[in-house]
């Protein structure tokens, strides 16, 4: 992996862990869903425009389209959706915690579900991923943490294993930051459809808000999901995965910092079973490539 690459992966990894403390911020000042769509409406359209001063355009494939929608309603609706609406209740440490889990989870899905081999280095950290999110959980439920919202993360993560996993296609032929404006607005469409149903309208303007929601718009969101595809595009997926086993560690370390969340001994642990879990399922992946 040369230096570009690696930067392009400790970037997105601080990128990601640190939208959830972003959207902590968010939640607590304004309705979630309703914040989340606006969020990819805004981030979707400076996308698409961004795009077409590079040049590229929304002629896609089928294949790509497919992509595109299912990851808009994956990744977007479902785990981000999930996500915004537990943080209501749910530590912003906490949740980057169950989210980072995500190659895990793809790794046993690909396992139960395709049928994928799986070498026992790979079972080994399976079973050691497993257990640090069990850890966590364990100590933050019996602490008072909300299993409703603990719930709704859980959820979220399988929803973006499933995209991650099932979602093959979605970029290529030049048009990527087109592709990544696109599922965003598929994203603010679907959620303008839910969250007027769903919550009530609430919002309480504040400098914090303004910050937070520009900051998930454009580099937590656009950003980091076209560094996402970029690094996928130039060093492949199992590579590009391995940065994941960093985001336990940063989601904490920024939540506990910018919010002043209280890190607990069992949270250490965790973190680091479920990141040598990660590690070792990359590494097994690897290994077979």
């Amino acid at each position: 992996m040369d230096i570009r690459s690696l930067l392009m992966g400790l970037g997105f990894s601080l990128m990601w862990s640190s939208a959830f403390t972003a959207t902590r911020m968010v939640v607590l000042e304004a309705a979630p869903l309703h914040a989340l769509a606006a969020r990819f409406l805004l981030a979707g359209i400076v996308g698409v425009i961004i795009a077409r001063l590079m040049g590229q355009t929304a002629r896609l494939t089928r294949e790509q389209w497919r992509g595109t929608i299912l990851f808009g309603l994956c990744q977007n609706v479902i785990y981000l959706g999930c996500n915004f609406v537990a943080m209501q209740s749910v530590d912003a440490g906490f949740a980057s915690i169950i989210a980072a889990s995500m190659p895990l989870v793809a790794a046993a899905m690909a396992w139960a579900v395709l049928g994928e081999k799986v070498r026992p280095l790979g079972l080994f950290g399976l079973a050691m991923g497993a257990a640090g999110v069990l850890i966590i959980m364990g100590s933050r439920l019996s602490g008072g943490t909300d299993p409703m919202g603990t719930a709704l993360c859980v959820v979220g993560v399988v929803a973006l294993a499933a995209a991650t996993l099932f979602v093959k296609g979605a970029a290529g032929n030049g048009n990527l930051m087109m592709i990544v404006g696109l599922q965003m607005l598929v994203g603010a469409v679907v959620l303008w459809l839910i969250a007027p149903i769903v919550e009530p309208f609430r919002l309480h303007l504040t400098p914090r808000l303004v910050i937070a929601f520009l900051y998930t718009a454009f580099v937590s969101g656009l950003l980091a999901t076209w560094v996402w595809f970029a690094l996928v595009s130039r060093i492949g997926a199992v590579r590009g995965a391995s940065f994941h086993f960093l985001n336990p560690f940063f989601g904490l370390v920024i939540a506990s910092l910018l919010l002043g969340e209280t890190i607990g001994p069992w949270d250490v642990v965790g973190v680091l079973v479920v990141a040598a879990g990660i590690l070792a399922v990359q590494r097994s992946k690897a290994r077979r490539v």
